[in-house]
C-alpha cells in the first residue's frame, strides 16, 4: 500500500496488519508478544486490528519484534540539493519556529 493518498485510518490499519504479519512470521502468539513487550493482550489486539495504540505501545512492539532498524529512516529530513542541505543546516541551528508574517 502506498501511503501518499491514504487516510490516517487506512495507514493505521495497514501498520497494524504489517505488525501482525511480522508476529506470525516470527512464530509468536499474541499472548507471547504482549508479554515480551510488557503490554496487555488487549492493547496488542487493538494495535493489530485497527492500528490504534499509543506511540509507546508501538515502540514496545517494534522492539520486541526486533524491528527497531525499520524506524531509523522515519522523519529524517531528506536533502536532495545543496540549497536544501543549507536550509536544513540553518533549521537545525534554529531554536524556535519562525514567526508568521502579519497580513
Amino acid at each position: 500500500m502506498v501511503f501518499t493518498l491514504s487516510t490516517a485510518t487506512e495507514i493505521l490499519s495497514t501498520l497494524g496488519a504489517r505488525l501482525r504479519t511480522q508476529r506470525l512470521a516470527q512464530g509468536f502468539s499474541q499472548r507471547d508478544l504482549a508479554q515480551m513487550a510488557g503490554l496487555s493482550l488487549g492493547a496488542l489486539r487493538k494495535l493489530e486490528h485497527d492500528g490504534q495504540c499509543s506511540l509507546e505501545t508501538l515502540i514496545r512492539v517494534v522492539l520486541a519484534l526486533g524491528l527497531v532498524e525499520e524506524l531509523e529512516g522515519l522523519f529524517v529530513l531528506k536533502r536532495q540539493s545543496i540549497a536544501q542541505m543549507e536550509q536544513a543546516e540553518a533549521v537545525s541551528q534554529r531554536q524556535r519556529a519562525p514567526r508568521r508574517k502579519a497580513r
